[in-house]
């Protein structure tokens, strides 16, 4: 659906993005995460037709961005950080007044299905001035929605939001997703882990990183660690567990409590288990640690630049 190749943005001397290539397919949720002033906006709005590279290429749905930018703008739906509503407007009045715009046929009823799917159908009489940040938000998705777009690109979209607005405008994206290819820009780390189906992760306008979220833990983490917690007496228990094949860096961390590694690519938690046992030893628990996405995203980020003036006012590049 979205096909990216060596895609490069220039502002003036100072380069946004540096020939970056993605691709997203049909049904996925892609989350594009980076720091401020990564690369995420810029490459959005070239996605959406708003301005144009530099060089490289961008197709969706097999039509070209540049050269064929009517067609684009037909199968896309964009939510920008800041979504521009109308205060004075109605919900329904905003969204009719969309529809309009984009020459849709069935205004009425193309606006009754996207409340639907937003869940705002009880408030379509609201002024959008009485609205709170969730439900504004849930206005903007609407507005990119009403043309049943193939692709929905969304700039963060939980953004500002608190913990309750977050949990539903997430599950929303989650039900769209089916239905859509979604590029979901966002630097909520949780938020990429709970929704996205596969993330790259951009800085100084290179993607660094690309995988599924679990794919890039596995990666990136190296040995796995694990926790291992006996009840009562644990005298020895360390020089039983080094003696484990494929075990390494065994170390107490309490009483009755060690943590050791092992190496890429095995599991001996049942041998573990089966010895821990066998040398009488009451096991209450064997748990891996997990390395975050978080710590994955420090990990490849860790030598951001300097703040830069921002070029596009309002918005990081």
């Amino acid at each position: 659906m979205i096909q990216v190749k060596e895609l490069t943005k220039d502002y003036g001397s100072r380069r946004a993005i540096d020939h970056i290539s993605f691709h997203a397919n049909k049904g996925e949720v892609l989350g594009f995460l980076g720091p401020n002033g990564a690369g995420k906006t810029t490459t959005m709005r070239i996605l959406t037709g708003f301005m144009p590279p530099t060089s490289g290429s961008v197709k969706i749905s097999g039509y070209d961005v540049i050269d064929q930018s009517l067609e684009v703008r037909r199968i896309v739906g964009y939510m920008p950080e800041s979504v521009p509503l109308y205060p004075d407007m109605t919900i329904f009045e905003y969204l009719k007044f969309m529809a309009d715009l984009r020459h849709l046929k069935e205004v009425e009823d193309c606006v009754d299905e996207v409340l639907e799917k937003v869940d705002l159908e009880e408030r379509s009489e609201s002024y959008i001035s009485s609205l709170s940040k969730g439900m504004r938000q849930r206005v903007g998705l609407a507005q990119a929605l009403l043309h049943n777009p193939e692709v929905l690109i969304l700039d963060e979209p939980t953004i500002g939001l608190d913990p309750a607005q977050i949990r539903e405008v997430r599950n929303l994206i989650r039900e769209i997703g089916k239905e859509h290819t979604i590029l979901l820009s966002t630097h909520i780390l949780s938020e990429a882990q709970q929704i996205c189906n596969r993330v790259l992760i951009i800085n100084k306008g290179k993607i660094v990183a690309e995988d599924s979220p679990e794919q890039l833990q596995s990666r990136l983490t190296g040995a796995k660690r694990v926790i291992l917690k006996v009840k009562g007496d644990s005298d020895n228990l360390e020089m039983v567990i080094k003696k484990i094949p494929g075990i390494s860096s065994v170390r107490g961390i309490d009483a009755g409590a060690l943590e050791f590694e092992i190496a890429p690519g095995q599991d001996v938690r049942p041998e573990v288990a089966k010895a821990v046992v066998n040398g009488g030893y009451n096991l209450i628990e064997l748990r891996p640690i997990g390395v975050s996405l978080e710590d994955i995203f420090l990990q490849l980020t860790r030598d951001e630049p300097p703040t830069l003036d921002k070029v596009e006012e309002g918005n990081d590049a």
